[in-house]
């Protein structure tokens, strides 16, 4: 499937880490989407119903990464993986890219992401 809504640096502002000052001061998170689904029913009929809604794709990144702390944001792009999968059927493929600019490397650096692809069973 080559049709693909994609969701690009949601910005959210978290606690993800594993050091004690991660948690204290949080840092900006940034999440990518790449969801793979068949999108003509909804480019031939031009009714949104037939879609996945942006808003509420761009709603599980943050409420997953604000309302729970993870040590890893390997943990955290899984966990919205599932959830987006458990959503919305329509969907049968998502890649999910977390970035973090501000890692806690001594050295320099933009910043580390990571990035994940899950599939549908079935």
């Amino acid at each position: 499937m080559t049709d693909r809504i994609l969701l690009t640096r949601i910005a959210t502002y978290a606690y993800h880490g594993l050091h004690p000052e991660e948690e204290k001061l949080g840092q900006r998170f940034y999440v990518s989407l790449d969801c793979r689904l068949d999108l003509r029913p909804a480019a031939t009929s031009d009714d949104w119903k037939k879609t996945v809604s942006y808003d509420r794709l761009a709603k599980i990144v943050v409420d997953t990464a604000t309302e729970r702390r993870f040590s890893l944001i390997e943990a955290l792009a899984e966990v919205i993986a599932q959830k987006i999968l458990a959503t919305y059927v329509q969907i049968h493929t998502v890649v999910v890219r977390v970035e973090k600019p501000a890692a806690p490397i001594p050295t320099i650096l933009d910043g580390v992401a990571i990035e994940i692809e899950r599939k549908r069973d079935g």
